[in-house]
């Protein structure tokens, strides 16, 4: 496929974009609302409520390792295909199942077309953009999965107060036909030749890629932290008496991560990762403390305003650093690697932290969240010193 040098705004991109979109904004949806409709439709308890999360990160984490192996085989295009066709597919299924075993069995199998086609996206995208627009053109791109985090969750719980549960599962089903439609549209780099057979066996290198695990690991401590507000902020503000603005502080997160994006983004290619990673850890941190002691919406959306600023420049930073760790053809496999270590802080941060909230209280919840954040500044900064020497060790070799 023939791309501009220049040109991030592509047909295909926006088509891929979207697509990305509506993927996660079914993800988002059914997260925040299936647990409330399990609990009033289902009559199950709220210890049982919580499968519906764990079955879905837990497929995602088993498939993520092999979504790149899966995409080589395939190639980008099918592999596309079929993961939407099959997400979208299964999302149908929500609409007529009333049995709590059987939704459990579902959510496990939503869960792996979700992995690979959340995977196979980015791979797609990043083969689109220029290389030297790569920070900025991936961080577009993961503004699609940001606004679905703040889109999935205010659609999903404003609409059920009016239409039934049933009505809401067709509504996010229907979504997902839209976007298998565009996948028709989204133009796909030639791959290289298929490898032979023979060669076909399954190794720790068709896995994972290795050379993504440290700013991996990075995305793993900064999703743990992030944890804390997925699951909890809605507990947490009905705790101090601001349930009716947990909407708004999605609202003023969104706008923070919109307005700030395409500066971030330019700043990473200009600058380097350091320039964007470093204060966005520092202000991601500062909105977790302001979070911890809130009493007002005022101080609520304050904390919204910083947490969009820092966590909204750090995820894409990650990708694009994980992706440009390894050669291109190894795209897939570093974001693979990237989003197993990412589902996995999520899936754990919410154990751990939801144990802290029992016991301690959500004060301590977000003030912990805030500390590992400070934990993950000074990670990065080993992995940031790391990677300079090697790359002037790398530069020294090359002059000799």
């Amino acid at each position: 496929m023939q791309k501009s040098t220049h040109n991030i705004w592509t047909k295909p991109f926006l088509m891929a974009l979207s697509n990305n979109f509506f993927v996660f904004l079914v993800f988002y949806s059914l997260l925040t609302v299936l647990p409330v409709y399990v609990i009033d439709e289902l009559h199950v308890s709220e210890a049982k409520a919580g499968l519906v999360t764990t079955m879905f990160l837990i497929s995602a984490i088993i498939v993520r390792p092999f979504s790149g192996k899966i995409i080589d085989a395939l190639g980008k295009k099918k592999t596309l295909m079929i993961s939407v066709f099959f997400f979208g597919a299964s999302s149908f299924f929500y609409f007529v199942i009333s049995d709590f075993n059987l939704l459990i069995a579902l959510r496990f199998f939503h869960g792996i077309w979700f992995s690979i086609a959340s995977t196979v996206l980015v791979a797609i995208a990043a083969d689109m953009i220029p290389e030297h627009r790569k920070g900025e053109g991936l961080g577009y791109f993961a503004m699609s999965m940001n606004l679905a985090v703040v889109a999935g969750p205010f659609l999903s719980l404003a609409l059920v107060q009016f239409i039934p549960y049933s009505s809401l599962f067709l509504l996010l089903a229907s979504m997902m036909v839209v976007a298998f439609i565009l996948t028709f549209g989204i133009q796909v780099s030639s791959a290289a030749p298929s490898e032979p057979k023979a060669a076909r066996r399954i190794t720790a290198k068709d896995l994972i890629e290795v050379r993504a695990m440290p700013i991996a690991f990075v995305g793993f401590l900064t999703a743990f932290a992030y944890s804390g507000i997925m699951s909890f902020i809605s507990v947490y503000a009905k705790s101090v008496g601001l349930f009716e603005s947990v909407s708004l502080f999605f609202v003023v997160f969104a706008a923070a991560m919109l307005l700030s994006r395409p500066y971030t983004g330019r700043l990473f290619d200009q600058k380097g990762p350091d320039s964007v990673i470093y204060p966005s850890l520092i202000i991601f941190a500062i909105g977790l403390a302001v979070l911890s002691i809130t009493q007002s919406t005022f101080v609520l959306l304050t904390a919204g305003a910083l947490i969009g600023l820092g966590y909204g420049a750090l995820l894409p930073s990650y990708q694009t650093m994980a992706i440009q760790s390894a050669p291109r053809e190894r795209t897939s496999h570093s974001t693979a690697t990237f989003f197993i270590f990412y589902d996995l802080g999520i899936a754990v941060g919410s154990v751990v932290l939801g144990m802290i909230s029992g016991g301690l209280g959500f004060t301590s919840l977000y003030l912990l969240s805030g500390a590992v954040v400070v934990v993950t500044l000074f990670v990065y900064r080993y992995h940031s010193v790391l990677a300079g020497k090697k790359r002037r060790q790398a530069s020294e070799a090359l002059e000799l």
